[in-house]
């Protein structure tokens, strides 16, 4: 007579592919006895493999039991679909589950249209809104050049302290656009750009001599004009997001003997200062 118990353990073995340990927390019997009952039953393929697929057999059981679909565990585990449901296909879903499942992907549907729809309106308003002000700009007279030149190299500007008397004319940006314009205002001082020498500063696990070619073009700046680049030491535990075939550095435009163009830098940004002052006195801002 058939023993019920050996033929349900080879069905488990054979039919759901079950390991050892599965087979036994199933039928809750022993390691001596499991071993007996499935003698001459080849494991499963699947047993065969490195403990890291053990562990992803393991949680997509864990994905199973929470209502995921064979698809989803496929997707989140990375494995074939076939491989997945090789892993599931003992732990079917219940109705509720499934209901639930349905439900969460019409929802998800219903959500992306929805703001779908936002976004195509938000990006149509930021568009026009960009239009506008880009149409109230107009062209740049001389004169608007070197209050915006000024303006910006006191931000982003190598400048004197009282603790460090210094007058040199240095600007670091990694915006083309920020330095196309500050490069403009030298013009607009009779500084053409083979005056300033450059360097490129960047993290030495990106291509420095891309970067610096990169700058050249896109400034149109003349190549012996560049200096030594600096490298910046990389720390591997730092999570940097500015990599890849964007990332060009920071580019430093250093102008020679810039005494007496850092002093009208300094006499535009004090006369700035006291219009905004006086503007604030008269309409008695506290």
């Amino acid at each position: 007579m058939t023993d019920p118990l050996a033929a349900e353990a080879r069905r488990l073995r054979v039919e759901e592919q079950l390991s050892v340990a599965e087979i036994r927390a199933r039928l809750g019997i022993g390691r001596d006895r499991a071993s007996a009952l499935l003698r001459g039953v080849p494991p499963p393929e699947w047993t065969r493999r490195p403990r890291a697929r053990d562990d992803d057999r393991a949680e997509a059981l864990r994905l199973r039991a929470a209502g995921r679909s064979v698809n989803q565990i496929a997707e989140q585990l990375g494995v074939a679909k076939s491989t997945a449901y090789q892993w599931v296909r003992h732990l079917p879903l219940d109705p509720d589950a499934a209901v639930a499942e349905r439900r969460r992907a019409h929802s998800k549907v219903m959500t992306d249209a929805r703001w779908g729809a936002y976004r195509e309106a938000r990006d149509a308003a930021q568009a026009a809104e960009q239009a506008r002000a880009a149409g109230a700009v107009g062209v740049l007279s001389e004169r608007d050049l070197l209050v915006l030149g000024a303006a910006i190299y006191w931000c982003e500007g190598a400048k004197s302290k009282p603790w460090r008397r210094a007058v040199t004319v240095q600007f670091v940006n990694s915006d083309p656009g920020l330095l196309a314009l500050f490069l403009r205002f030298l013009e607009v001082c009779g500084i053409g750009r083979s005056v300033p020498t450059y360097r490129v500063s960047i993290h030495e696990s990106a291509d420095a001599e891309d970067a610096v070619r990169w700058w050249a073009e896109r400034l149109r700046l003349p190549v012996d004009r560049f200096r030594r680049t600096v490298l910046k030491r990389h720390k591997p535990t730092t999570v940097r997001r500015n990599t890849g075939d964007t990332y060009h550095g920071c580019l430093v435009i250093t102008v020679p003997r810039g005494r007496a163009l850092y002093w009208r830098i300094e006499g535009m940004i004090s006369e700035l200062f006291r219009i905004a002052d006086e503007v604030q006195a008269e309409r008695g801002d506290p």
